[in-house]
């Protein structure tokens, strides 16, 4: 059986998507109920840094650890990755090594290059294209609170980023009207936003992208390796903060959420953020270990 890999979401069909959203909302239940599964034992995930992290580390090492596998935390200071040893060959060995690779990397090829050389499945734990686990979580997120997201509208405030463009796949996947405000010059893939058809559209006023919206998300306006630009980008993103009033405009019952970490005051209030009633973002947070664990579940059998 031919590996999977899981580099973005459009690496699922729709019905296996939904399949992992299900289980994912299946292991959250048993873990609150106390009952353990363990299908990941004796199992090895290599995780591979090259950019921090917190919520994708604790994730990703705590799924491996109930599901009674471990976890190997790889930096490119404390591996060959890191003194130029190719791509592929790190993969041809590691893969060898570990049952399965996460990646946390800064280029998409480099996810790509990695997935083409391995023997077990690769898991894009983010790259500069895409962050699809984050999109397991919020879809998964999106399911217990309100239900199904086909045929909703969501809008995304903020820069056209990696969030951005797995929210665009999330529309073609799970069928819904995606809005993106952005400000000019800050606009999402072209061929990415191309490829979605008329699920997607852009808008240069928040208000228009989140009038009669069920579901709001933002990211913060520089994302990481884009300090640099922090000035430049509070400056083009002014007017752009996600607050009650703009939620305002929201259908009621709308939710909002943020792959966090977030900057209060700048692309999100703090009110409405610590605001339970709207925001779901400790649920979203969460979720990310479940909606991981149902994913790796998920790898493993289909390439087993």
């Amino acid at each position: 059986m031919a590996t999977r890999h899981f580099l973005s979401l459009l690496d699922l069909s729709g019905e296996e998507l939904n399949g992992v959203i299900e289980r994912a909302i299946e292991l959250k239940a048993l873990r609150n109920q106390g009952i353990a599964t363990e299908p990941f034992r004796d199992k090895v995930l290599g995780m591979i840094f090259e950019k921090s992290s917190t919520r994708t580390r604790v994730s990703f090492e705590a799924g491996m650890a109930q599901m009674g596998g471990s976890a190997l935390f790889l930096s490119p200071r404390d591996t060959q990755l890191g003194r130029g040893e190719p791509i592929e060959d790190s993969a041809r060995v590691i893969s060898r090594m570990v049952d399965m690779v996460m990646i946390r990397t800064f280029g998409h090829n480099v996810l790509e290059r990695f997935a083409a050389y391995s023997r077990v499945p690769v898991i894009n734990a983010l790259s500069d294209s895409y962050h699809p686990c984050q999109l397991l979580a919020d879809i998964q997120t999106y399911v217990e609170h309100r239900g199904n997201p086909a045929g909703k509208v969501v809008a995304w405030v903020g820069d056209g980023n990696n969030m951005c463009h797995s929210y665009i796949n999330a529309a073609r996947q799970c069928d819904f009207e995606l809005r993106i405000a952005c400000p000019d010059g800050y606009e999402p893939d072209e061929a990415i936003v191309a490829e979605a058809g008329d699920r997607v559209s852009i808008v240069r006023k928040p208000a228009d992208a989140v009038r009669d919206a069920d579901w709001v998300a933002t990211d913060v306006w520089a994302s990481m390796g884009q300090e640099t630009e922090q000035k430049e980008r509070e400056r083009a993103f002014d007017g752009f903060l996600v607050d009650h009033e703009l939620m305002g405009l929201a259908n009621s019952g709308a939710v909002f959420m943020h792959c966090l970490p977030a900057h209060r005051g700048e692309e999100v209030s703090g009110e409405l953020l610590e605001d339970d009633s709207i925001s779901v973002v400790w649920d979203e947070a969460e979720n990310r270990l479940h909606a991981q664990k149902a994913l790796m579940e998920f790898l493993q059998d289909q390439s087993s």
